[in-house]
């Protein structure tokens, strides 16, 4: 499994946004949060993320700079102090909250309840950022635009915790001030604590009831952070069932629990939940579920008995293995976007176990690295090769494309990313999505099987790109949801469709194509 998830717990998984080597078929393992807490490390950016960065007025810096102690308050408050710097880390480096926050508390030494608390206020101040600034901007009375970068971090982190917390508002205020002190001098502690009084004369419903749009969709987008237009992506993707909006935008501002897999053949999900202490999970026959803590210092997942994935994605890999051929099984498996090699463990696994190949395509050197790393001692070759184009030969059995994609269906594993997120960005990447499963139908063999899945529910990029494959090749679409025994309420099919609120996953798609005997 990827290493960087070891230490941000939960998840296998996608790339969300769009470009540099998603172009060449990569994908991206989610890595997630931890229970008290939160991977992506996709595209960087957008128009809103270079604003941001531009506000900061102090320019990149390296990951280590970031990560320590940068003014007195650290002695005085670490937690808050940590927290801060993940946003601040998040702002001007435009980095990943769950990438930089586990490295930063143990170069701190901080652990156990403070460690909970500053991953709680660093992931959930991200997670809420656009509540966080429009109440910035009313208590300032100008737009967040025009407030200095390092003074808006400690802004939000200050109005996070009057908000959504249950830290008291005094504490709340004195800390946040404390904060600016140190670092700026009397006079911006002035204006954050200006501006912090303002936010606490009200509580979190009455800025809702205040700032919110008055339209259902922008109002609740607005009650539980979320940009407008991927509430109303959700809402069409829920289609008859768009009531569920608020349940689905409640979930996803959730911290998620922590998913392991069991590597079959090595442990079994009731051997692995014995030994760390969670539950067999739900749906996956592999899947275990944590209550908290860091995954990396586990036995089972130091020594590769076990990995952190979410049971969306489980459930996908072993939805290609159980998908019915036309013709026998001849061993030959593909992962055409398998970085940094979630899926292809589980799948290398399961090969193995009926003594079957897996070939494993990844473009970006670094990532295939990462996939040879996960998948050593399994049928697993990796290609390091664009997915579009991979010169393999064909006449596989069935092939995954996990495809590059938005990520909406990920984002409370990434606090921030659901900020980073553009329209542009799902339009760009439809196009690789519809060029990446033509690749794959044209490497299948007849009666062979593709299964397309992403994380991201948005229709554009999953029912809308299954239909042109199918208009244009003949496919035959299998009933995704008999792929799935036991998990209920996943639509009407024939594709499938997993949601945070009603399966505890993040909202993984998936369809099942059979490829015509000729």
């Amino acid at each position: 499994m990827n290493p960087q998830h070891e230490s941000a717990a939960s998840g296998d998984g996608r790339r969300a946004g769009g470009r540099s080597d998603r172009a060449a078929g990569g994908s991206r393992e989610r890595g997630g949060e931890r229970r008290s807490g939160g991977r992506d490390d996709g595209a960087r950016g957008g128009s809103a993320r270079r604003a941001q960065t531009a506000r900061g007025k102090g320019g990149p810096e390296n990951a280590r700079k970031s990560a320590r102690p940068r003014d007195r308050a650290s002695a005085g408050d670490p937690v808050r102090t940590a927290a801060r710097d993940v946003l601040r880390a998040v702002r001007e480096r435009d980095a990943y909250a769950n990438l930089v926050l586990p490295g930063l508390l143990r170069d701190r030494g901080i652990s156990g309840r403070d460690a909970a608390l500053a991953t709680e206020l660093a992931y959930g101040a991200c997670r809420a950022q656009g509540t966080l600034d429009a109440v910035i901007a009313e208590g300032a009375g100008r737009p967040v635009a025009e407030i200095d970068g390092p003074l808006l971090d400690v802004l939000r982190l200050g109005v996070y915790q009057l908000l959504r917390t249950r830290i008291c508002a005094h504490a709340a205020v004195d800390t946040s001030v404390a904060l600016a002190r140190a670092e700026f001098g009397a006079g911006k502690a002035g204006f954050v604590n200006a501006v912090l009084r303002r936010a606490a004369e009200r509580g979190a419903r009455e800025w809702v009831e205040a700032l919110a749009p008055r339209d259902p969709v922008g109002h609740l987008a607005f009650e539980y952070a979320h940009p407008v237009w991927i509430a109303q992506a959700f809402a069409d993707a829920l289609g008859e069932r768009a009531n569920e909006l608020a349940d689905l935008l409640a979930a996803d501002d959730a911290r998620p629990a922590v998913h392991l897999v069991a590597r079959p053949g090595d442990i079994s999900a009731e051997e692995l939940a014995l030994v760390t202490g969670g539950e067999p999970g739900r749906w996956s026959p592999y899947s275990v579920y944590l209550d908290g803590g860091d995954p990396g210092e586990l036995a089972a997942v130091r020594e590769g008995l076990a990995g952190v994935q979410d049971e969306g994605s489980q459930l996908v890999a072993l939805a290609l293995t159980r998908a019915p051929l036309i013709g026998p099984d001849g061993g030959r498996w593909l992962d055409l976007c398998a970085g940094p090699g979630g899926k292809a463990v589980l799948l290398g696994a399961l090969a193995a176990i009926d003594g079957y190949r897996l070939d494993a395509v990844e473009p970006s050197v670094h990532r295939a690295e990462l996939v040879r790393k996960a998948t050593a001692g399994l049928p697993v070759e990796v290609h390091t090769v664009d997915g579009r184009a991979s010169g393999l030969t064909s006449g596989y059995d069935r092939i995954l494309v996990d495809a590059p994609c938005s990520g909406l269906g990920a984002l409370r594993r990434r606090p921030e990313a659901r900020w980073r997120r553009t329209p542009a960005d799902v339009r760009d990447l439809v196009v690789l999505q519809r060029e990446l499963l033509t690749a794959a139908w044209e490497l299948l063999r007849p009666g062979g099987v593709v299964v397309y899945s992403t994380c991201s529910p948005h229709l554009p990029e999953t029912v809308a790109v299954v239909a042109d494959l199918v208009r244009r090749t003949g496919a035959f679409q299998l009933d995704t949801r008999e792929l799935l025994p036991g998990v209920t309420d996943i639509g009407d099919g024939p594709s499938a469709q997993l949601w945070p609120h009603r399966h505890g996953t993040d909202a993984m798609f998936l369809a099942a194509l059979r490829k015509p005997k000729d």
